[in-house]
Formats: structure tokens, C-alpha cells, sequence
């Protein structure tokens, strides 16, 4: 019998843990049917702060994302497009307050958005790099959240604060998003740029969240292990991070596949542009048989089973990765500058003083779990805060019109740790 939008679903095929399976029809659509009783949801409505804020903004990007994939299939726009074009409604003016001046410049030819608190301060003041989120692809520091917590920074602690516009895939693919970042900081230390704003060149760290917390974290791996930079970074701050793109099916990814406000799909459906335009990866990415052969030494830094607590692990199994080798190969997926969780230990052990909050109800969860666990075991001193009612996405949602709790609670917890650590 054909469903309402005309499909007799027919030319089923089996998902990735085959526990549900979809058609594609003759319109080129694709629909989900769930096998009745065949797979556990897990459940958040009821565990939230402010669910029925959570659940319309859940509906709505979905909603954007069905209406996005339709729009590609009739060749009206990419997927990501109409994210884009959504976001930019919300990018803000680089308008100064009574405390904060607040401009829009470049440092080597990269835009960011410079934050100078206007109290006067006894000593150099110390330095906060931001590095926003949005799957790699979308996004910007200018959006309202994130231009409120900067000046919140700012004003609080009395710090520089650098909100870094890294230019974005699918137009420019890895490396120049964390080449930019890289750059950002190096230009921004330089002796006459540190005398011009005042900053201590030893209080100074590099915080991001979701990919923009990928970035921070490789950035900061590069960094403290470059020897001709001689500036070494105080700290790092990581909020619900993207670490890996090994393994797609971990506790995390499964249990909360369809979000809150991330789902695994729209994740990897705009993650890989990242790295290509290719639609062969992504499917491979979505059946998590993407890693080549050559990888497999590598696993021993992504291998949940041993490195995250067993609290999260649940009743979940671990299996051994299923290698693929691609046409075209993708080398970069074996590089630490796109997996920072897979790093050596010689290079973790030169991490600074380290902030990484995680949440439960996010396919990042484990992630951060998984880093937390191994910079601990490297020496690398970590405060970890895991937020039990916690979801992806939260800090973006903290300002108008939502005003999200959550996302001030995340705030007020990174705040309180840079006042306590920089």
C-alpha cells in the first residue's frame, strides 16, 4: 500500500544494523521504515530541561534537512545551502557595548572578530581563540550565541577575545579550515600584535565546540608540538567535540542516531563535505565501512571497549572494524589533523591544561569520553564535566530567541574554568 508520499515501498534494502530497512521509490525519494519493536529508542523527552523548546528546534532542523535533500534531488541546491542560507539570518553586527569594543578585522588575511574588554587592567591581559562550530561546513563567530558568549568572555575575565572565521568546505576542503586557525593564532602572537593588545602571551587558550572544538584540539596538538613556535599554549577548552571519524557506529552514535539537534545522519552528511564532495564516502561513512586496511594500527586509539567508561557502554558490543579500500582512496582519513583523537602519545603528553564538556544525549558523547580517558592516562591534567541532561548543540542555542538554559549552564561552566585556570 503506498505511503502519503506515493511510495509502494518497493526496492527495499537493509540499513547498517539491520534493524530497520528503507525503499527507494521511483521519485527518488527515500523513506525510513522502522521494523515495530525491532530496535530500542532512547528516549530524552522527559530527561531535559525545557523539552518543548528542544523538540520544536529538533523538528525544525529536521524539517530543514528533509526539505534540503529534496532540493538537491530536483537540482534546485546543494544540501548544505539552505543551512547556509538559514544561519546567515542569524550573523550579528560587530556592534560595541558599554563594556566590550567589538570589530571585524583580519590577521594574516583571515577574518575574525575581535573582542577588547574596555576596563583598564593592571598587567597584559590574558588571550581566549574561538573557534565555532557547525559540522565543518556551516556556520560563522558571528551568529548571536556565539558573539554573546565572546563578549561575556571578554567582559568577565577581562580578555582578548578572537572569534576566528575560518573559511568553510565544500569550497575550501581539508586542511585550510585548520590552516587558518593555525594561522590566526600564530599572526595574533606575534611579539608587536601581543604588545598592541596587551596580552600575555602565556595565558592563552584556544577553545571550540563540536567541530569547531575538532579544530581547537588539532590546532593545539600542532602548536605544542612545533618547535619553531616558541609561544607554548596555557590551555585548551572543548566543548562536546568531534574527535574521530574511525568508527560511526560507537554507544553514543547509536543510541542517539536521531539526535536531539544532531542526528547521525545530518552529521555525516555534512562532516564529509569536509573532506570531498563525493557521495561515495558519505555512504561509506554511513555504514561505518569506510577506514582502509591501512588504518587498522590506529584502532587502538578509538577502541571503545577499552577506553570508555563502562557506564556508557551499556549493553553495547564491540565489533571489529570492517575495512573498505574507497575509489578514490582518502589518505586523510588516517590523519590526526582530522582525527585528533588518534594522535600519538608523544604528542598528547605536550597537551596544556585541558576543559572538556561532553554531554549525554549527543552522538559526540563518546568522542570527548574517549579523549578525556586518554589524556589522563598520558598526564595530561583534564577537568571533564558531563552533562547527564546534556545535549549537542545546547551553547548555539543559549541566546534569542530561545534563551535555553542548558546552553548558560554550559557557558557558566567553561567561564567559571577559565577564570579558575587563565
Amino acid at each position: 500500500m503506498p505511503n502519503r508520499t506515493g511510495c509502494d515501498f518497493s526496492f527495499r534494502k537493509t540499513c547498517y544494523c539491520r534493524t530497520r530497512y528503507y525503499c527507494q521509490c521511483k521519485l527518488g525519494t527515500e523513506c525510513e521504515v522502522s521494523i515495530a519493536k525491532a530496535v530500542t529508542h532512547v528516549t530524552w523527552e522527559e530527561d531535559i530541561e525545557e523539552p518543548w523548546k528542544v523538540m520544536v528546534v529538533d523538528a525544525g532542523i529536521k524539517l530543514t534537512s528533509m526539505t534540503a535533500i529534496l532540493f538537491e534531488n530536483i537540482g534546485l541546491m546543494k544540501y548544505e545551502e539552505l543551512f547556509l542560507m538559514l544561519i546567515t539570518l542569524d550573523y550579528t553586527e560587530p556592534i560595541s557595548d558599554e563594556n566590550v569594543t567589538v570589530t571585524d578585522t583580519a590577521f594574516g588575511g583571515i577574518s575574525v572578530r575581535l573582542y577588547l574588554p574596555k576596563r583598564k587592567s593592571e598587567g597584559q591581559r590574558p588571550a581566549v581563540i574561538f573557534v565555532h562550530g557547525g559540522a565543518f561546513v556551516l556556520g560563522s563567530c558571528k551568529q548571536t550565541a556565539y558573539d554573546s558568549l565572546n563578549r561575556w568572555t571578554a567582559n568577565k575575565l577581562g580578555a582578548v577575545v578572537v572569534g576566528v572565521d575560518y573559511r568553510l568546505p565544500p569550497r575550501h576542503q581539508f586542511p585550510v579550515s585548520l590552516e587558518d586557525v593555525v594561522s590566526v593564532v600564530k599572526f595574533f602572537l606575534k611579539d608587536k600584535m601581543v604588545i598592541q593588545y596587551g596580552v600575555d602571551p602565556t595565558r592563552v587558550c584556544i577553545t571550540g565546540d563540536s567541530s569547531g572544538g575538532s579544530l581547537a584540539a588539532e590546532a593545539t596538538q600542532l602548536l605544542q608540538n612545533d618547535p619553531d613556535f616558541k609561544i607554548k599554549i596555557k590551555a585548551q577548552a572543548l566543548i562536546y567535540p568531534f574527535l574521530q571519524v574511525f568508527d560511526t557506529l560507537t554507544p553514543s552514535h547509536q543510541d542517539y542516531e536521531q539526535g536531539p539537534i544532531l542526528s547521525r545522519d545530518l552529521a555525516i552528511r555534512l562532516a564529509h563535505l569536509y573532506l570531498t564532495n563525493d557521495k561515495a564516502l558519505l555512504q561509506a561513512i554511513s555504514i561505518n565501512q569506510h577506514m582502509p586496511q591501512e588504518s587498522r594500527h590506529l584502532f587502538k586509539y578509538v577502541n571503545w571497549s577499552i577506553l570508555l567508561p563502562a557506564k556508557f557502554k551499556k549493553n553495547h558490543v564491540y565489533t571489529e572494524p570492517i575495512f573498505r579500500r574507497l575509489n578514490p582512496p582518502y589518505p586523510e582519513l588516517m590523519d590526526s589533523r582530522v582525527s585528533p583523537l588518534i594522535a600519538n602519545d608523544s604528542e598528547l603528553r605536550n597537551l596544556p591544561l585541558t576543559y572538556i564538556a561532553t554531554c549525554e544525549y549527543d552522538i559526540l558523547r563518546d568522542d570527548g569520553l574517549l579523549y578525556v580517558t586518554r589524556l589522563r592516562n598520558l598526564g595530561v591534567q583534564v577537568t571533564h564535566d558531563h552533562l547527564e541532561d546534556g545535549f549537542h548543540g545546547a551553547l548555539s542555542l543559549m541566546a534569542s530567541p530561545l534563551y535555553l538554559r542548558l546552553g548558560m549552564k554550559i557557558k557558566d561552566k567553561y567561564i567559571r574554568w577559565l577564570e579558575e585556570n587563565l
